[in-house]
């Protein structure tokens, strides 16, 4: 075996020996797996795209609810009083899947909508009568310092895709979705309704 080949071999040795260290021994800290991902990714055993997923995956446990959710300044709602003509408005404008329904101001979020529902409103036979308040579901609540892993954990044990995140007076802060979190691991997930300017605009708040 030339000098070359011992040298190989070795480096490849420990790197396996840390492998085996953080797996069969102690926990280690973050900086030592960051390493060991970068180097594996190096190495081609990871491609960039797995290797963006899994620190992306790490900084979720790191993260808080306020700092992925929509601002209360930006969210689109529909009033409780709101007809069928204004609810179908804010449906059609903001292109969600799902609106907040709120009282008399934002802090009182009432239930959440999921525009899809309405399309019983429109069917020629049994013809559904409007109630906002009747097609409404219940909203999930989570406080802004909620770290995004056990945020995505409640959502799944609620089934729920969207959160409304209150601060500590419990004032409305914004909303997260599903889609947010998601995003923090495999990036920007583009929809039929995403332009270039969107994408813009979240550069520049992201």
């Amino acid at each position: 075996m030339n000098s070359e080949d011992r040298s190989t071999s070795g480096s490849s040795r420990r790197w396996l020996e840390r492998i085996s260290r953080m797996f069969g021994g102690e926990p280690q800290d973050k900086e030592e797996l960051y390493e060991l991902l970068k180097e594996a990714s190096e190495r081609h055993l990871l491609d960039d795209d797995a290797l963006s997923m899994m620190e992306g995956a790490m900084l979720v446990s790191e993260r808080r609810a306020r700092d992925v959710m929509t601002p209360r300044s930006k969210l689109e709602v529909v009033n409780r009083d709101a007809d069928l003509e204004e609810v179908l408005g804010v449906a059609i404008e903001s292109a969600h899947s799902r609106l907040p329904v709120i009282d008399e101001d934002m802090d009182e979020v009432l239930g959440v909508l999921l525009p899809k529902d309405l399309l019983c409103c429109f069917r020629k036979e049994n013809q559904t009568v409007f109630s906002l308040q009747g097609m409404m579901r219940e909203a999930l609540f989570v406080p802004e310092s909620m770290r995004l892993n056990q945020l995505l954990k409640e959502l799944k044990q609620s089934r729920n895709h969207m959160a409304i995140v209150v601060d500590e007076y419990g004032s409305t802060a914004g909303l997260v979705t599903l889609e947010d979190l998601l995003e923090q691991i495999v990036g920007d997930i583009e929809d039929e309704h995403d332009t270039p300017d969107d994408d813009e605009e979240s550069a520049v708040t992201g």
